[in-house]
């Protein structure tokens, strides 16, 4: 493990914060909002030790024909966790966001795209700092990565394992020979998709302020809103439904937009995992819809609304709230808890599961069934009629056995620290598959303000396990990893 080349990785994507944080300061600018010292604090902080890091690292750390995939996890692993604690010093200096385990906790919850937030009043803080809050989302979205992938030519040799340890899929799709041409392509769909949204939900009464920050919370499947209400604030038919669109979109696996935009327009419907996540959508918003018309809406178009864009958000993994959905039926309760594990598609930015994994377990054990019946037959686990080989099944069954116990051990420790067990359930679930509001106390209406410190800490753990696919950050924990 070449540990300069780590931190001389680690030190250009400091660095690069440090720049992005001149846009919440032009927009504090833009509405004349005093207390520019923040940004200003973070961007030299951010600019200071990232540049020192950079420039003695430099010669030791040229151009590099390889690198390992130990130092591939090693950089995404600890580059998050760098990038989300120098992202939260504008939070600690504006005094608004209470003490650094706060800071630290929306920071993270940004990057990782979870959108949990600690603050019990949104409205009242600055449009710069909001701005900055929505802005890191964006970038964490697609990743950081990624978006170095696409923009720094040192990092376009050897960058397939920085890819593969980031990307969210369980087969990290290459679209191109050149994996910065591939993370370019992602980009600009990804800006494209975005753009797209933001003239859209001004079409339908939003300003611009407010439409920059829904997009840049929607496409990334964040959810971090500007007002206190959410997305119910507007109390508008046009615009839940654009966001529920959008945040469909962002579930789809990134390579199919690209190939749809390529002129492929049948590329959603030949994909088997499309299919299942968009019919697995329709389902569940039917089944709902059912459940709650007459008992908590009373017109069938109102309770198609709610259920499809609550579907959306939870499966999605991005959070957004237009009801109270803990008013609801127990069965619609316990759907959208599921929904909660299953998550978007390989290769979007939702969280979750993933789809593709949870049809591969499905067949597995159809697999298994179909040969007790026929225990001489040979048979494979097959996903649009491709075998699927034997060592991503097994991966695909260790990741979710995996999922599950540290889920439960997280659930088990968070409850240790006070908080009653419906809490302690649906924290863990919301911060694990990157999805924000859970049940209890941290409700669709509610927030994290009031999770102990302890808890907090867990959770911001659970945060980066689910952006990262759980591998790349337990794998630290590994004593292996550290050996030479």
């Amino acid at each position: 493990m070449r540990w300069h080349y780590v931190l001389y990785v680690i030190a250009i994507l400091i660095v690069f914060l440090g720049l992005f944080m001149l846009l919440p300061l032009g927009v504090s600018l833009i509405y004349a909002e005093a207390g520019l010292l923040p940004y200003l604090k973070s961007m030299v902080i951010s600019l200071g030790v990232g540049g020192v890091l950079f420039l003695s690292l430099r010669k030791k750390s040229a151009r590099t024909d390889f690198v390992s995939q130990r130092e591939g996890m090693g950089i995404v692993a600890l580059g998050w966790m760098a990038v989300a604690g120098f992202g939260a010093l504008p939070f600690y200096f504006s005094g608004q966001f209470g003490g650094f385990t706060d800071c630290l906790f929306e920071s993270v919850s940004g990057f990782t795209t979870t959108g949990a937030s600690i603050l019990r009043e949104i409205e009242p803080i600055p449009k710069g700092m909001l701005f900055w809050r929505s802005f890191i989302q964006w970038l964490g979205g697609m990743g950081i990565i990624v978006l170095s992938l696409a923009i720094l030519p040192i990092l376009g040799v050897g960058g397939m394992q920085l890819y593969k340890a980031e990307v969210p899929s369980p087969v990290p799709d290459k679209l191109k020979p050149r994996i910065r041409e591939t993370a370019m392509i992602l980009w600009k769909v990804y800006a494209l998709i975005t753009g797209l949204q933001i003239v859209l939900l001004m079409l339908g009464g939003m300003d611009l302020y407010d439409a920059l920050n829904h997009a840049f919370a929607t496409l990334p499947t964040g959810g971090f809103s500007t007002k206190n209400a959410s997305v119910a604030h507007y109390n508008s038919v046009y615009i839940d439904m654009v966001i529920a669109l959008f945040m469909i979109l962002a579930g789809i696996n990134f390579t199919l937009h690209y190939q749809f935009l390529k002129g492929e327009t049948l590329a959603f419907w030949r994909d088997s995992e499309c299919r299942f996540f968009l019919g697995t959508t329709l389902l569940l918003t039917l089944v709902v819809a059912f459940d709650i018309f007459g008992s908590v809406y009373d017109s069938a178009a109102e309770a198609f609304r709610y259920s499809l864009f609550q579907i959306a958000s939870i499966l999605t993994t991005t959070g957004f709230a237009t009801a109270d959905y803990e008013q609801w039926p127990a069965m619609s309760q316990v759907i959208l808890l599921l929904c909660m594990f299953i998550g978007g598609s390989a290769g979007s930015t939702g969280g979750g599961m993933k789809c593709l994994r949870v049809m591969v377990c499905f067949k597995y054990c159809y697999k298994e069934l179909f040969s007790l019946i026929h225990p001489h037959a040979v048979t494979h686990v097959k996903i649009a009629g491709k075998t699927v080989p034997e060592d991503v099944v097994r991966s695909v069954l260790g990741f979710l056995a995996l999922y599950m116990i540290l889920f439960a051990a997280a659930v088990v420790l968070l409850a240790g620290t006070g908080v009653d067990l419906l809490t302690a359930f649906g924290a863990v679930a919301g911060t694990i598959g990157n999805i924000g509001p859970g049940f209890g106390m941290v409700g669709p209406v509610e927030n994290y303000a009031d999770i102990p410190i302890l808890g907090k800490w867990l959770l911001i753990w659970c945060m980066l396990l689910g952006r990262l696919e759980i591998y790349t950050v337990i794998i630290l924990l590994v004593p292996e990893f550290w050996r030479k």
